[in-house]
């Protein structure tokens, strides 16, 4: 940005007016916008790292045939739910590795656009993945509407980071296999890099 604006100033023979500089920073920004739009991107949006993925495929573990995930949801591969076209993951239902694969990456991409769209404070990477790692869990909806997802946009990221511990129970009983996987969520969100 700074070599933008060297430029223009040196076009315009040293000096530019504050008008001139807000209508430089519009245009720039529109020129951003209408690439991302053409690109598909944002040029801010994060995407989970290979050990953030390794940490959710570590805890999710990997089955080729459909199970009960202990609170009535069907799962398969490494903990899908819903097929990328949304049909529902059935009792019956098998996958290769390949299949099992291609799933979490569509999981991944819906997991991280909740996670960008949620919030709005800078993150680590570290934090990112902890966040995704989170949302692959308890979903999209539980996400956008937590009180670690208000802390979190407030700037309180101590808070934040407490807020990891509540979720630790499915179908109202506490889960040791939760309880584990929230310290180590947490210990990533508050690694310093």
């Amino acid at each position: 940005m700074k070599q933008i604006f060297d430029f223009l100033r040196k076009i315009s023979g040293g000096k530019l007016t504050q008008k001139q500089v807000e209508a430089a920073d519009k245009l720039i920004a529109t020129a951003c916008d209408d690439l991302n739009d053409m690109l598909g991107i944002a040029i801010d949006e994060m995407h989970i790292s290979p050990s953030g993925i390794d940490l959710i495929c570590n805890f999710e573990g990997l089955r080729l045939e459909a199970y009960d995930d202990g609170v009535g949801i069907w799962t398969i591969g490494f903990g899908t739910t819903k097929y990328p076209d949304g049909v529902r993951v059935k009792k019956g239902d098998s996958c290769t590795l390949e299949q099992a694969k291609a799933c979490m990456q569509s999981d991944l991409k819906a997991f991280e656009q909740t996670v960008n769209e949620a919030v709005r404070v800078p993150l680590t990477q570290n934090q990112f993945d902890a966040l995704v790692s989170l949302t692959y869990n308890i979903g999209t909806t539980a996400f956008k509407n937590s009180t670690l997802v208000k802390r979190l946009n407030e700037e309180n990221y101590k808070g934040a980071a407490d807020q990891f511990e509540v979720w630790v129970n499915a179908s109202g009983k506490r889960m040791q296999g939760l309880v584990n996987r929230r310290a180590v969520e947490k210990a990533l969100f508050l690694k310093s890099s």
